[in-house]
């Protein structure tokens, strides 16, 4: 708790760079995702896998899959000390062997700011790397009195169209993260947050703009490659 609370201390949870401010994020021409895929039945073995997209054509400009072994245990609310640090040397080896195609933001699985402590993968993963890091969550985390109830369930389904969100307010008063409708085909919304380096606003526009189906192209990516590359 003493080492999330001091990482804590250096989130941004501000754009800080130029591309952000612009409406179509001219300026912005690669966008990474991170995924750890765990051997099925085995949760000691994992593939790490970061992917790095062109935007605004989301093609994939580089993959690195390695598998990893995870000695961590999990806990509830530190799930990032588990996995970050594998996350941490795979943006280190892009930065050594092709700093070129560094990401200028990070998409990750998972959440941000919407956390127990307000210090979720994406938060962690953005101050240790220094990187805009954007949370993308599947499903909601039940924090700060958010509840998947009847409530939240009939929010969800008034978003009819791509492109649709409403807040995500705790019992705090504060807003945790955007629930987004990303998708025309699919009914299931995604859970934005802020990690660093980036405001909520921006990181709601971003996701949009990388979603060709209900997950942002570089997180699906980073998934499908980890998978792959275990299948093999």
């Amino acid at each position: 708790r003493r080492e999330q609370a001091r990482l804590k201390a250096s989130v941004v949870e501000e754009d800080t760079e130029q591309w952000q401010k612009d409406a179509r994020f001219s300026g912005l021409q690669r966008v990474g995702g991170v995924d750890l895929s765990y051997v099925k039945g085995d949760d000691s073995r994992a593939c790490a896998s970061l992917v790095v997209l062109s935007f605004p054509a989301l093609e994939v400009l580089y993959q690195d899959c390695r598998m990893v072994a995870v000695s961590a245990p999990y806990v509830a609310g530190f799930l990032a000390f588990r996995e970050v640090p594998f996350l941490v040397e795979a943006v280190q080896r892009l930065q050594q062997e092709a700093p070129q195609l560094q990401p200028q933001v990070l998409l990750v699985d998972g959440n941000g700011l919407l956390h127990p402590r307000g210090f979720g993968t994406a938060c962690h993963l953005g101050v240790l790397t220094d990187l805009p890091c954007v949370g993308v969550a599947k499903n909601l985390l039940q924090v700060d009195g958010l509840v998947r109830d009847e409530l939240h369930r009939e929010q969800v389904r008034s978003l009819q169209r791509s492109g649709e969100t409403f807040p995500l307010k705790g019992t705090s008063g504060k807003v945790l993260g955007m629930v987004l409708r990303s998708y025309n085909n699919s009914s299931k919304p995604l859970y934005v947050s802020v990690g660093h380096r980036v405001s909520l606003d921006t990181a709601v526009r971003l996701v949009r703009a990388c979603c060709r189906f209900r997950i942002p192209e570089p997180i699906r990516q980073a998934d499908i490659r980890s998978r792959e590359y275990l299948r093999k």
